[in-house]
């Protein structure tokens, strides 16, 4: 045998078998995911930069936004100044009746003593030896009345006037052939008015 011949027996006899033992599947499933997660991340990092290179928001709607903001304010102020304008308007006419009115209770007063005076010039008419006294209650009555007429305190007309619940106040009722039912007929007392208002209300009898 040559040397040759013995250096191919030598190889044949230590040539190692081929090992079919099989991979662990559990490392063959994460060989295989390793490159998909990697594609994963590059797909992630490609959104990320799409959501960066994402346009702006449009000239057109930016002044479409302020013009609708512009608007809600404008609505705004004009719904303030409304309120602020009734207010306003509110006071001015509280203010106004504080002054037309504010003498309302003295001049309520002041009617007892007109009620007084004109009693007295009543009976005084009776006796002519009380001239000088008539004369001096007339004065006076007189000197009442212009304080009221100052005051815009105005007379109610009642007598023979269709009853006015609102202006006239009816002590009792009486048959009347002269006059058509609920007229008044007597006046026992006269209203006056303040202005628009009702002072006292004229004390009256009514036909039936």
């Amino acid at each position: 045998m040559t040397e040759k011949e013995s250096m191919d027996n030598v190889t044949e006899t230590y040539q190692p078998a081929a090992d079919k033992t099989p991979l662990d599947p559990d490392l063959e499933d994460a060989s295989s995911q390793a490159p998909l997660r990697g594609d994963d991340q590059a797909t992630d990092r490609e959104e990320g930069t799409e959501d960066l290179n994402a346009p702006p928001q449009s000239l057109e709607e930016k002044l479409q936004a302020a013009e609708r903001q512009a608007q809600e304010n404008h609505e705004r102020f004009l719904r303030v100044a409304a309120e602020l304008d009734n207010f306003r308007k509110r006071k001015e006419r509280e203010v106004s009746d504080l002054r037309k009115y504010a003498n309302q209770m003295l001049l309520r007063e002041l009617l007892g003593v007109v009620d007084n005076l004109e009693r007295a010039l009543a009976a005084s008419l009776e006796n002519s030896e009380t001239e000088g006294l008539r004369e001096g209650v007339e004065m006076t009555l007189k000197e009442l009345l212009k304080i009221f007429d100052q005051f815009k305190v105005t007379p109610i007309e009642a007598h023979e006037q269709p009853f006015d619940p609102n202006h006239h106040e009816a002590v009792m009722q009486e048959p009347s052939d002269a006059f058509p039912p609920n007229t008044v007929v007597k006046e026992l007392q006269k209203g006056y008015m303040l202005r628009d208002r009702l002072l006292r209300p004229a004390m009256v009898v009514v036909s039936k």
